[in-house]
């Protein structure tokens, strides 16, 4: 199998990550992606004051009927940060020896790879799949050992959805509209 992983925080989960695995599904032939939601994500402090509950919820239901994607909650079951070689370690001991793994990011966690946790071991145990846009050149030191896949330009962003949540504007057809739902039901991101 060709199995994408695919990690972050999703909060909250929007259109253009869905895209970004759709693209990365179509393009690499994945028979499936893995979402890999963050219980707490080392590089960066988790905004709104959503739990990591809600954020799995979100992707449960965005994700809701779609056999390309599933979700492990892997990250979120060790309630402490997470880092990503210990997930792809755990996903590939779950897997048969010969199937094969791709890491899916976008361009703008990308832009820190020598920051990350053992990853030129990460590099190793995956195929690390770059999601850019069009237009999108940065000097990466990994260029080399990466693959890139052009996605649509979408410019959509979970802290722009919390920010227009914040202030009392639509959010509809930037995430799926079960999750806006979901946003409202509960109030989240609301201040």
């Amino acid at each position: 199998m060709r199995i994408g992983i695919f990690g972050g925080s999703f909060n909250p989960i929007h259109i253009g990550h869905l895209i970004l695995a759709q693209e990365c599904w179509d393009k690499f032939r994945l028979d499936k992606v893995i979402f890999v939601p963050a219980y707490m994500p080392p590089h960066k402090e988790l905004q709104g004051k959503v739990s990591a509950a809600d954020r799995l919820n979100m992707v449960r239901i965005a994700l809701e009927g779609d056999d390309r994607f599933e979700i492990s909650t892997y990250e979120i079951d060790q309630a402490a940060v997470s880092y990503s070689i210990d997930t792809i370690k755990y996903l590939k001991g779950k897997y048969e020896k010969n199937d094969t793994f791709f890491f899916l990011t976008g361009a703008d966690s990308a832009e820190n790879l020598s920051k990350w946790k053992d990853i030129d071991k990460i590099l190793e145990l995956t195929t690390f799949i770059i999601a850019t846009r069009p237009g999108w050149n940065e000097d990466n030191a990994y260029e080399d050992s990466v693959k890139y896949a052009t996605i649509p330009l979408v410019e959509i962003s979970s802290t722009m959805i919390r920010d227009r949540i914040k202030k009392r504007k639509p959010i509809d057809f930037l995430i799926p509209c079960k999750v806006v739902q979901y946003i409202r039901d509960k109030g989240l991101y609301r201040g």
